[in-house]
């Protein structure tokens, strides 16, 4: 088998698609549902007025239409509200439900329909903005190779998953994802692990290196010992961990929920009344049409869906919007490190030189050389000679020879960068140890300097942190890092976070957010594979960046401009969101309130409290609208 096959099927044999996100029960499916009873209820509508005042038909003839729309359209309607009574749940929707049964029972069939349009409709218009339906653990397992090369003496074997056992010798192409927890026995090259264990830098992997499954290789194939069973390793842990915090995620109690829950109780309360006091069966129903809670059903989706868009202009992509009424009353924050308060790539950050060399001539011999190098500290090195505007002269005798560095000649001058570890000279007096990456140079035999390289904290992120409490009044904010303790305790010291947890596993990460969210309404934000199942267990999860596709599927928000600035305007939005959407809310029942007392005194009959609401729904509408308008700014720091 060729090379290219063999790379060609890296993600193993064509997968069955997975369901389709329009099954029964999916997000997509109900959206669709809620779309057709709107479309067809609106449809009844006309042709019943087209029907009764455009034609000479009998009265039966033009009621039929109005009898197939609450028959197809209001009856799943309200089996679905009267599931939710039983289960005690009197959301902002109960009242259009007992509004559709109540006009059937009395004949106005034209009001009945009127309610189910507008419950269906107000449904549909939330959906429509949110109908990316995501499919956390599909994007695991599809990311995840179906087949492993196996190795038997000389001859390569493409086998499925299932069949690797431990002890197996499994070869990893370049750029393939590895698909086994193992150790290397034959070859040397690079592994990005940075999505599974937080560390910011590509790994070097030699004879003896442990590998993690669903790490990237870099340009070297290398071969490895499965020490795990694929079912065992550390990516199908995250995949379990992701499946059970999905199960277990609370339920958002949403805005319009909070709103009906006495609102329901109160309008039902003053229809009968009316009812009462006049003995008018048609009250009753007058005072509960005027009473549905459109500017609920409505003004609420209107100002999601404003907030929505907004937040798509602003680069910033909603999946779920709960977020939006959630994310303003988060009071802990917790930050992964690498990407999120840092640039997520090594920078270099110290030049320690000997006595007799200067900072500039060791920055800029060492750029020559690593210009032709691809370790993933020679960007580090460029970068910080081009800062310095510094001349990257041109090296000869290039070598790099496993186990002894980097070496070659620039400007005439012998270079060598290497490591600390293979320094055999014992007398060297070397600078201490400290946390983050090293190289050391040597120029003509002498050492001339160490270089020290950090995952480089964002210029803004002190300035974001330290605002987060006077300006958002965030009572909590943590550091949970699955790197090394004394790279996070660095970065922790810059940003000003005092409460921080390092070496953290996928599994520990949960289990921290969990405790945190039982307290307070909590932020988890993100950007590796690793954080996916903390995003499940918090309130509001928000992956920053769009550099892991699973990520981005687990979160609730997804940041696509790495930039601390646009997790402030997500902040906003929220926040401005659930102040207009309130306004347009509460302002629309107290104008449903006064509605409700003249039905319940006789004033307004069924068709006038229908049209009345309408009224009232269109204010409301129109002010919730206000939400896609974007303010002269978004950011307080």
């Amino acid at each position: 088998m060729s090379a290219l096959s063999k790379t060609a099927r890296l993600h193993g044999p064509a997968r069955q698609e997975s369901p389709s996100s329009a099954a029964p029960g999916t997000p997509a499916s109900k959206w669709l549902n809620q779309t057709a009873i709107a479309s067809v209820t609106a449809a009844g509508i006309l042709l019943h007025l087209l029907l009764r005042y455009a034609t000479h038909v009998s009265r039966s003839t033009w009621l039929s239409p109005l009898i197939v729309t609450l028959v197809f359209g209001g009856a799943p309607l309200v089996f679905a509200l009267a599931r939710r009574l039983f289960r005690r749940e009197f959301g902002s929707d109960l009242l259009a439900g007992i509004s559709i049964v109540t006009s059937v029972l009395l004949g106005e069939y034209l009001v009945g329909a009127i309610v189910v349009l507008m419950l269906s409709g107000g449904t549909a218009l939330e959906g429509m903005a949110t109908r990316r339906a995501s499919s956390v653990l599909d994007a695991l397992a599809k990311r995840m190779p179906q087949t492993a090369h196996r190795k038997v003496g000389e001859s390569l074997t493409d086998v499925t998953l299932d069949q690797i056992a431990v002890g197996d010798a499994v070869v990893v192409f370049p750029h393939e994802i590895c698909p086994v927890d193992g150790v290397v026995v034959e070859g040397q090259g690079r592994m990005d692990e940075s999505y599974l264990t937080g560390e910011p830098f590509e790994i070097a992997k030699t004879p003896g290196s442990e590998v993690l499954s669903g790490a990237i290789n870099g340009e070297t194939a290398l071969t490895l010992r499965a020490e795990k069973l694929p079912i065992d390793s550390r990516y199908a842990r995250i995949m379990r961990v992701m499946k059970e915090t999905e199960q277990r995620r609370p339920r958002l109690r949403r805005l319009g929920d909070m709103l009906g829950a006495w609102y329901t109780p109160a309008a039902l309360a003053l229809a009968a009344a009316g009812w009462a006091w006049s003995g008018d069966s048609r009250r009753f129903l007058a005072t509960l049409v005027v009473a549905t809670p459109c500017p609920l059903l409505l003004a609420i989706p209107v100002a999601i869906i404003g907030a929505i868009s907004l937040a798509a202009r602003r680069g910033i992509i909603i999946k779920d919007p709960a977020v939006l009424e959630q994310i303003a009353a988060c009071r802990t924050l917790i930050f992964d490190k690498t990407g999120t308060l840092t640039y997520g790539k090594p920078s270099l950050t110290e030049i320690l030189c000997a006595p007799e060399f200067q900072q500039h001539e060791v920055l800029r011999l060492a750029a020559g050389l690593e210009r032709y190098s691809k370790h993933p500290l020679a960007g580090a090195v460029l970068n910080a000679a081009r800062l310095a505007n510094l001349a990257v002269e041109p090296a000869t005798q290039i070598h790099e020879r496993p186990g002894e560095g980097l070496g070659g000649m620039v400007a005439g001058r012998e270079v060598l960068i290497t490591g600390r570890k293979k320094v055999s000279t014992p007398d060297l007096i070397l600078p201490p140890l400290a946390p983050g990456l090293e190289c050391l140079v040597f120029v003509d035999g002498a050492y001339a300097a160490a270089l020290r390289f950090h995952d480089a904290p964002r210029s803004d992120s002190r300035l974001f942190v330290d605002h987060l409490r006077p300006r958002h009044a965030v009572k909590k904010v943590m550091l949970v890092s699955g790197d090394r303790d004394a790279e996070v305790q660095y970065l922790a010291g810059i940003v000003g976070i005092t409460e921080v947890y390092s070496g953290q596993t996928p599994e520990d990460k949960v289990a921290i957010v969990r405790a945190e969210a039982r307290r307070e309404n909590t932020l988890f934000i993100g950007d590796g594979i690793n954080d996916a199942p903390a995003m499940q267990a918090a309130t509001v999860g928000v992956a920053f960046g769009t550099s892991s596709d699973i990520t981005a599927e687990a979160a609730d928000a997804v940041i696509l401009e790495t930039s601390l600035g646009k997790i402030d305007e997500l902040l906003h939005i929220g926040r401005r969101m659930r102040i207009i959407a309130l306004e347009s809310a509460v302002g629309g029942m107290a104008l449903s309130i006064v509605g409700m007392l003249l039905a319940a005194a006789g004033y307004l009959p069924p068709v006038g409290g229908a049209i009345a609401q309408e009224i009232i729904d269109l204010a409301a509408v129109l002010n919730a609208a206000r939400v896609a308008l974007a303010p002269a700014s978004l950011t307080d720091f």
